[in-house]
């Protein structure tokens, strides 16, 4: 901290010790200036920013597409596709949609897309509501950590019943 002092000494005594003066803050009132080497300055941000994209996490939206008129056992196997892109941490829309007079029954739409929600509440929450586009309803569902949690907790202890029931059975 050598205090408040003339852009152009401050210049000189960079200089004197072989550094670059850098601004750090110039809507500061006065502005913030350090001496340091720039180029080393420069790595060192560069490296806080890479440091920080590796610590970001993305959310990739996964899309499941059903039908008004979607077996049960098909929407079971969707919903089995939902349920791993949930636990993986990626975000799951809904797409429903019409063909034809499917239109002139959107309520059944709307029906199926709760009963969907329904079937994942376990481990996701309702981030949209069902929604219409065209001739399409959506709704989004985000993975829950908390419920994720719990879920995996249960699949745990399980697994862990089920071979000692075995034995017992034997």
């Amino acid at each position: 901290m050598l205090g408040e002092m003339s852009s152009s000494e401050a210049l000189r005594l960079a200089e004197d010790r072989g550094l670059d003066l850098i601004e750090i803050a110039p809507q500061a009132k006065p502005p913030t200036c350090k001496i340091m080497d720039y180029g080393k300055w420069k790595y060192e941000n560069k490296k806080k920013a890479m440091a920080a994209k590796k610590k970001q996490t993305l959310i990739t939206i996964k899309e499941i597409q059903i039908r008004p008129r979607t077996e049960e056992h098909d929407l079971q196997t969707k919903l089995k596709h939902a349920t791993k892109f949930l636990l993986e941490g990626d975000k799951v829309k809904v797409n429903l949609r019409f063909h034809g007079r499917e239109m002139a029954h959107q309520e059944l739409g709307v029906e199926l897309l709760e009963k969907v929600t329904k079937m994942l509440e376990h481990i996701s929450i309702l981030e949209a509501p069902p929604k219409k586009e065209g001739r399409q309803l959506f709704i989004l569902l985000a993975p829950d950590p908390v419920k994720i949690k719990d879920y995996e907790k249960a699949q745990k202890s399980k697994k862990e019943d089920s071979p000692a029931e075995a034995s017992a059975e034997s």
